[in-house]
């Protein structure tokens, strides 16, 4: 239940994060037993690079403690969707948080937002919804594979989040939303290999005073068929973006500092070389690194205006 809300000591039941280091975390269920690989009931402990941990011993510590392993130690922290987006078991391609947090800003959702996703996949996005929207908000998120959808609902019952979302194993681009969500979403997010078919029943599902619309798409021609869409379906303010990261270094170098002095007196160049290795000054500098950034996705909102204000255009052949 660790995700419902902030605590300070680990519960029985809890889902907790033993992180070793940036790249070395791992998902923990504290409880005493488990089933192993043969379906056998066996103790509940954890084997890591510095050795063991029994899981159980974890009840009653407090969250960012440092616990010992059998050869070594390791902090034990609550989870975040940023943190969960980072560890969880991929079902599908799933987007990560620069990305989560520009489609959240977009749709400017707040506590109390009805949303839909679709498709739910691994659950990274998803869990990043919940948090904005509770405690008086909903999401209704779909996805068509049963499996996805089966391991999905067990996985927010665990983390103590049912009460927030409604999962479903719909084919939403065929069947989509369902008369109970008519008209009643502030906000439709679409993670789909055919966005378009999904946009007459966003619209819908939307409330009459209007919402917003985003989809992730890899592909820009995805991206300009669904455009095409939007705009006959009638909605405005069309924009895409791309969420790129560049990373910096940061160092202190040793830089050279000019004379003025010997450039007064017109010294040759040589002296003024020379006298600029004898003098040089340790600086703080910021520069690019040398690797490129890389694309995840194109992402696109667009605003569904109060229907009194909606202009349908001339349907295009999508």
């Amino acid at each position: 239940m660790s995700f419902n809300k902030i605590k300070e000591v680990i519960e029985d039941g809890d889902i907790v994060i033993l992180y070793l280091n940036p790249n070395n975390m791992h998902p923990l269920e504290v409880k005493a037993k488990i089933s192993n690989k043969k379906g056998k009931i066996i103790d509940n402990v954890f084997n890591t690079a510095y050795g063991a941990l029994r899981v159980i011993s974890l009840i009653g510590q407090k969250y960012g403690s440092k616990v010992e392993l059998t050869r070594g130690w390791a902090y034990v922290l609550q989870p975040t969707p940023e943190l969960w987006t980072l560890i969880l078991p991929h079902r599908t391609q799933i987007i990560y948080s620069p990305d989560i947090s520009f489609i959240i800003h977009l749709m400017e959702l707040r506590p109390g937002s009805i949303v839909i996703e679709t498709g739910t996949g691994s659950g990274s996005l998803s869990h990043a919804l919940i948090r904005v929207i509770r405690p008086s908000g909903h999401l209704y998120t779909f996805d068509f594979h049963e499996q996805r959808v089966s391991i999905a609902s067990t996985e927010f019952k665990k983390h103590g989040l049912s009460n927030f979302v409604t999962l479903k194993e719909k084919d939403v681009c065929l069947e989509g939303f369902g008369e109970e969500l008519k008209h009643k979403v502030d906000a439709v997010f679409l993670d789909l290999p055919h966005p378009w078919l999904a946009v007459e029943h966003a619209t819908v599902a939307l409330k009459k005073a209007g919402g917003k619309l985003c989809f992730f798409s890899p592909c820009i021609e995805q991206v300009q068929r669904t455009c095409i869409k939007l705009i006959c379906e009638g909605f405005i303010e069309l924009h895409t973006y791309e969420c790129l990261q560049r990373e910096m270094n940061v160092q202190y170098k040793l830089l050279p500092i000019l004379d003025l002095e010997c450039l007064k007196h017109k010294h040759t160049t040589e002296d003024i070389h020379k006298n600029e290795k004898e003098k040089q000054e340790k600086l703080l500098t910021v520069t690019h690194s040398h690797s490129l950034p890389g694309h995840t996705g194109f992402i696109t909102i667009a605003v569904l205006p109060p229907s009194y204000a909606r202009k349908k255009r001339n349907t295009f052949t999508v």
